[in-house]
């Protein structure tokens, strides 16, 4: 089982931001026997396709040149433009079939991870020229398991090879008394088969590779517990200091609920359980709730109702209702429009008793 730096045991699936961060750092699966295959591949298709044309090239360019070779003079400046001149030719010649295998190369990383940017890989640290981290990498697990999969692929891609050639060791001894204009397509067809042959092997080596190689990645990408918790405290913020904003906003929040009580028309209550403050003016859709609360906060709200002289009517069953359906400062649902207007209406009509005095 895995363990981080600490020691803690790493046994929990890596999530998808572990795996995204790892990518940024370019931190991929990556197998070298992909990029292997890909290079084989297209030399052998560069072979078949610019092979033949980039040894008539070079064939024609050096032609009158092995031709009048021992009259070429060399010494001083002659000898440094036929250098350059016969560079030139070289590269001409060869300037596709490399190309080709570039664009391979490039390929390969592209068909295992798509295109990746990330100079940490490049950044110079202390740990890459360390003599002591050189020797701990040199004797690592991981390098003693490549030097095993290396020798492992020669004894496997050389036996594939040599059981082609086998069957043709005594064509092979002959070769030397082939007429030229022979020897060249028997070459041809023996080193196609060998190629084929590689190749078909390296197919299997490379997606067993791949797979083995992601398949550690992923174990190096597993968490610890605590890790986990870490990384949920960066996506959804410490619990400890969300908890506390919560309870600055529900303090904030009743400050002014008590703020509004004052202008309350009236307050049904349960009677010391539950109080809603609601209030009515004419031309108003419904009633509205300014404030409610339970227990300490309902005792809260009928003192300040109190203080304020605001009626407190008891009606334990249409105050659960509202405290349960209504929030503060919206309307109050539908359904409860009839027992509110008659509290409203028994409020209205003793404000206007108490108000009229003969």
């Amino acid at each position: 089982m895995a363990e981080n730096d600490d020691g803690e045991e790493r046994s929990q699936e890596p999530t998808q931001k572990k795996l995204d961060d790892a990518r940024k750092r370019g931190d991929v699966p990556k197998s070298l026997e992909v990029n292997n295959w890909f290079l084989l591949s297209a030399g052998a298709i560069a072979l078949v396709m610019f092979g033949s044309d980039a040894a008539g090239a070079l064939t024609v360019s050096l032609k009158t040149f092995l031709a009048n070779v021992a009259r070429i003079p060399v010494e001083g400046a002659t000898m440094t433009s036929l250098t350059v001149h016969l560079a030139v030719m070289v590269i001409a010649a060869l300037a596709l079939p490399f190309l080709f295998l570039v664009a391979a190369a490039v390929l390969g990383n592209i068909v295992q991870n798509g295109f990746i940017y990330s100079t940490e890989s490049i950044e110079p640290k202390f740990s890459k020229i360390s003599p002591a981290a050189g020797f701990k990498r040199l004797f690592s697990k991981q390098s003693l398991m490549n030097f095993a999969k290396g020798v492992a692929k020669l004894v496997i891609v050389g036996t594939a090879i040599l059981w082609v050639v086998w069957p043709k060791r005594e064509e092979l001894g002959l070769l030397a008394t082939l007429d030229p204009s022979k020897l060249s397509p028997y070459s041809f067809d023996l080193m196609t088969s060998m190629l084929t042959t590689a190749i078909a092997v390296l197919t299997v080596l490379a997606i067993a590779d791949w797979l083995y190689q992601r398949q550690s990645w992923l174990e190096r990408q597993k968490m610890s517990f605590q890790e986990l918790k870490e990384e949920y405290k960066q996506l959804e913020g410490d619990p400890t200091i969300k908890a506390k904003i919560r309870q600055l906003r529900m303090q904030r929040s009743r400050k002014r609920m008590m703020q509004n009580v004052p202008q309350a028309s009236v307050i049904i209550t349960n009677p010391t359980h539950y109080a809603v403050a609601l209030k009515y003016e004419n031309g108003m859709n419904a009633p509205v709730c300014l404030a409610k609360g339970v227990d300490a906060l309902a005792l809260r709200i009928r003192a300040i109702g109190t203080e304020h002289s605001i009626p407190i009517v008891e009606n334990p069953p249409l105050a659960r209702a509202l405290y349960a359906s209504v929030d503060v400062d919206d309307e109050i649902p539908a359904e409860h429009y009839k027992a509110v207007a008659e509290v409203v209406g028994y409020v209205m009509n003793l404000r206007r008793r108490t108000s009229w005095r003969p």
